[in-house]
């Protein structure tokens, strides 16, 4: 974990606390732990998952307004990037940690369970079904993604999640203004504005990531998040 420290106060300026270090550290034993018999994610060298999921995930908070209590979900969470992350650093937020294959809630339950964290909560279901639970649908403040779909079957996702005004945030890679390109039809159709793309270089990384910012300025339409693969064989393109 030395290299998140350094990095997270030199590029975010971060002061990790000694209490969120150690529940970092132990995260990550616990991910390679389970890694091995658990197909949880493809990194898993040391230093690629400091910086490609802990340092890549704190890479949000200079862009989220964290001073009042906010409920958060991250989309397709998958080993709880980066939500599970942002829920150590801020525990005054509520986050959800959104995800459909079962292995994968059984590892972000035990990791809850082990830090002892008490705003972090797991739904297992397709994001097609959590958009339509009323629950769940248009009651977040931040609905964040990484690595789920390419931008218009994931807005589609998303965008019906979050509370009128609320911010959906997609982590994109090279990608990213090309599928911002093809996302005309969901932005309009889904009741979603285009905010801005904020660029972010990791240290060791050649490529640049790209955060997405789209604003939900009108609701969602009723029929929309569609039945689960719909949005993906048929985006609103």
């Amino acid at each position: 974990m030395e290299s998140v420290i350094q990095y997270a106060k030199t590029l975010f300026g971060l002061d990790l606390s000694t209490e969120q270090i150690a529940m970092f550290s132990r995260y990550a034993d616990e991910l390679t732990a389970w890694n091995s018999h658990t197909n949880l994610t493809a990194i898993i060298e040391p230093q690629a998952v400091a910086i490609r999921h802990f340092l890549d995930s704190l890479s949000l908070v200079p862009y989220l307004n964290t001073d009042s209590p906010k409920k958060m979900i991250d989309v397709g969470t998958g080993a709880g990037f980066p939500g599970m992350v942002l829920a150590i650093l801020f525990p005054h937020h509520q986050m959800t940690l959104l995800e459909a294959t079962g292995k994968k809630i059984k590892f972000l339950d035990h990791i809850i369970g082990l830090l002892n964290l008490k705003n972090t909560y797991t739904l297992n279901q397709r994001a097609e079904d959590a958009g339509q639970m009323s629950g769940h649908r248009a009651k977040y403040d931040v609905v964040m993604a990484r690595a789920v779909a390419r931008l218009p079957a994931l807005l589609e996702y998303m965008l019906p999640l979050a509370k009128m005004n609320g911010v959906c945030i997609a982590m994109k890679g090279v990608s990213a203004q090309d599928e911002l390109t093809d996302s005309k039809v969901a932005l309009k159709t889904l009741g979603g504005r285009f905010d801005k793309i904020e660029t972010v270089m990791l240290p060791t990384v050649d490529e640049a990531h790209h955060l997405v910012f789209i604003q939900k300025v009108l609701q969602t339409p009723p029929d929309y998040p569609r039945k689960p693969g719909i949005p993906a064989k048929k985006p609103l393109i």
